[in-house]
């Protein structure tokens, strides 16, 4: 059998966490060090690899309900080479480090499972759509594979030149960075979006770090179904439902 399909073979690297193209993760387990995966991430396996729920405490679940931050992930582990993606986002791999990252659960789509992970609240007393008044922090030494809608910008922060990104567009930032929501709005309702802008709330940075932003402000709902309806435009859980999705 011949065709061009066969040029997309398997790329080889040394690497742990490497990208076998943009919109797929290679990952290679060892046996001793597992990862940790969205549920139902994996695409393809080879090798002795076992794929298990990852507990969560009575406490991290009711505080994952309260916030509606809560990150679902799966512990994958043995020998072999697992390949990762989530409708077909485009993935970056990330070295955190002692000073942490905040990122939204949403597009985490593996880490090592060495790291820690918190549920942190945004200086703020309204909540946003999209990005949401709390976040997912990471901190410890190792790696987190990230996803955006195309590819993304990353802009400095810097004492002297401070941020300002959508709420919806943000995907991760440092966690050492101040910050404040914010609506520089005309409109005398704060839960309206701004004037007839179409712009809303927005996220302040100051310090010294970075922040990632996608080129969208929504991401692609999960469990979408095909057509017109609820279920179309926010996904079967209508967890899209402060954004427009066609």
């Amino acid at each position: 059998m011949q065709s061009p399909l066969f040029n997309y073979g398997e790329q080889q690297s040394q690497e742990r966490y490497a990208i076998q193209n943009p919109q797929l993760l290679r990952v290679a387990l060892n046996g001793s060090d597992d990862i940790l995966a969205r549920k139902g991430a994996m695409v393809a396996f080879q090798g002795l690899v076992d794929f298990d729920g990852e507990y969560q405490s009575p406490n991290q679940r009711r505080r994952g309900q309260v916030t509606g931050e809560s990150l679902e992930l799966m512990r994958c582990s043995g020998q072999g080479t697992v390949y990762l993606a989530n409708l077909a986002q485009y993935i970056h791999i990330v070295d955190v480090d002692r000073d942490g990252m905040t990122v939204d659960s949403s597009f985490v789509l593996a880490l090592d499972s060495g790291l820690h992970t918190e549920i942190l609240a945004v200086d703020s007393e309204y909540g946003i759509s999209g990005s949401g008044k709390y976040q997912l922090n990471i901190t410890g030494q190792g790696k987190v594979a990230l996803m955006t809608s195309g590819q993304p910008l990353m802009l400095s922060v810097t004492p002297e030149k401070y941020v300002n990104v959508d709420a919806d567009a943000v995907v991760a930032w440092s966690t050492q960075l101040r910050v404040q929501m914010q609506a520089q709005t005309q409109s005398t309702s704060i839960t309206r979006r701004r004037g007839s802008t179409g712009e809303g709330w927005e996220l302040s940075f100051l310090g010294q770090g970075f922040a990632l932003v996608q080129p969208s402000e929504v991401m692609p709902p999960q469990n979408a179904q095909i057509g017109g309806g609820l279920r179309g435009q926010f996904g079967a859980d209508g967890q899209n439902r402060n954004n427009a999705w066609s």
